[in-house]
């Protein structure tokens, strides 16, 4: 979809569309460093986060991290409760 739109841009106003081509990697190089600076903050929040609901997930004891569907190709069969028939 967007290389339909990139296409609709080069064909109606191809002097946008370069300008918009140039300007790309300069303005991505420009908001570099606020990216870094986010994730400096991001993951210092994020063990502190952790680290205060840490008592709570030892709390919750251990998740089961094995699922029936997830494990196998098919889910089990769904039987109905009246007739005891299986649902396909």
């Amino acid at each position: 979809m967007a290389i339909l739109l990139w296409l609709i841009l080069l064909f109606f106003c191809w002097p946008l569309a370069l300008l918009a081509l140039v300007l790309y990697p300069i303005v991505w190089l420009l908001l570099l460093p606020l990216r870094l600076v986010g994730l400096a903050v991001h993951v210092p929040l994020a063990i502190l986060g952790a680290l205060l609901l840490l008592p709570l997930a030892i709390l919750r004891g251990p998740r089961h991290t094995h699922n029936y569907y997830y494990a196998n190709a098919y889910p089990p069969p769904r039987y109905d409760p009246y007739t005891g028939r299986r649902n396909y």
